[in-house]
């Protein structure tokens, strides 16, 4: 018999959708031990959180997120809430039992994100790095696995967005301060942080710029980074809400004695690769199609949504093979650990080593 896992989401807003559709889709493309029932949405809009819940499936709704915690009936607590809220709810939620996710970045400083980390450490849990799941970035890790690229030379990672220009958008929770814990820092750069321990390892240390365009503002509207990783490989990072012309571009680049690859998110389908091995005249980066067959067939593309279902289905499927899953919270303080470490390296304008 199926067991059924019990999910409250904790959080409305747009990752509230996102995470909603993975609940709603992850059955129809894992074959899984458990059958996923959206038991409760909890938010504190009441305006918007019953129709949200009626257009996403969720059977219930509730403004109090430790009404929600304390329900014997609830077995995965799903926290995607404004960054200052993390810590306290995910702490909650684990010494009530309950399996953990998380939005990331997994919190605002080193010291909550331990305490998380310390909190599931005997309980299933995930940080939402969905970037991870796209095919392409699995592909790359397969081949640099396989030393296709490596030893690697240089890893750069730039996330751009253009939303800090427009004039006619209204501040947000992101550009408050005590609330998100940093700007683009905390909110894009964590993403290629994430993709940079994955794909290449460690990072040693770093030195970093940053600068705020907006006035009145606290948080990083641009951040950009030196890195040196624990593998003698060097790092470029550049993170900001003010490049203009981009709507979301989160791209990666990979050289190596044996290969290079290029990625960028708005191209999703696709991982450029050069490899070095064939003679010079023959060399040359083709352009592979990466889809994933287990949603349609080869070569049909696939979208941002369905990461986050990869991640919640692997994660399920981690779960009933009793083995570990990442990325965990453990993961996410790994990340955070960068993020201080940058955060630091900017204020001071010296070199940070990483702890």
């Amino acid at each position: 018999m199926e067991k059924t896992l019990r999910i409250a989401l904790i959080g409305q807003g747009s990752m509230g959708r996102a995470h909603s559709n993975a609940y709603r889709q992850v059955a129809s493309f894992y074959d899984l031990p458990y059958a996923v029932e959206q038991s409760i949405l909890c938010g504190r809009n009441p305006a918007t959180l019953t129709a949200m819940a009626q257009r996403w499936g969720w059977r219930e709704t509730a403004a109090d997120w430790r009404d929600v915690i304390a329900r014997p009936d609830i077995d995965i607590v799903d926290v995607a809430v404004p960054n200052s809220l993390h810590a306290e709810i995910a702490i909650a939620a684990a010494q009530a039992g309950k399996i953990v996710f998380c939005e990331k970045p997994l919190a605002n400083s080193t010291v909550e994100s331990a305490a998380m980390r310390d909190a599931v450490s005997n309980r299933p849990n995930m940080v939402w790095f969905n970037y991870r799941r796209v095919p392409a970035i699995q592909l790359l890790r397969s081949m640099i696995d396989d030393n296709r690229i490596g030893p690697i030379f240089h890893f750069r990672a730039f996330y751009l967005q253009e939303w800090g220009n427009d004039p006619s958008r209204p501040p947000n929770w992101k550009t408050d301060k005590a609330i998100a814990g940093s700007g683009v820092l905390g909110d894009l750069m964590s993403h290629s942080l994430d993709l940079a321990l994955f794909l290449n390892g460690p990072i040693a240390t770093v030195q970093a710029l940053q600068r705020t365009f907006s006035r009145g503002r606290e948080i990083d509207d641009a951040t950009l980074v030196l890195a040196r990783f624990a593998n003698g490989s060097v790092g470029t990072f550049e993170a900001t809400r003010y490049a203009t012309g981009c709507r979301n571009r989160n791209a990666i680049e990979i050289h190596g004695e044996n290969g290079a690859a290029r990625f960028d998110l708005e191209d999703m389908n696709r991982l450029e690769f050069f490899d070095a091995a064939p003679p010079r005249e023959e060399q040359g980066f083709r352009n592979l199609l990466v889809s994933a067959n287990r949603y349609w067939k080869p070569g049909h593309i696939v979208g941002y949504e369905h990461t986050f279902i990869s991640a919640l289905g692997d994660f399920l499927q981690a779960l009933a093979d009793n083995e570990p899953f990442e990325p965990d919270f453990e993961s996410g303080h790994r990340v955070q650990l960068v993020i201080d470490a940058i955060a630091r390296a900017a204020s001071s304008g010296s070199t940070v080593e990483v702890q």
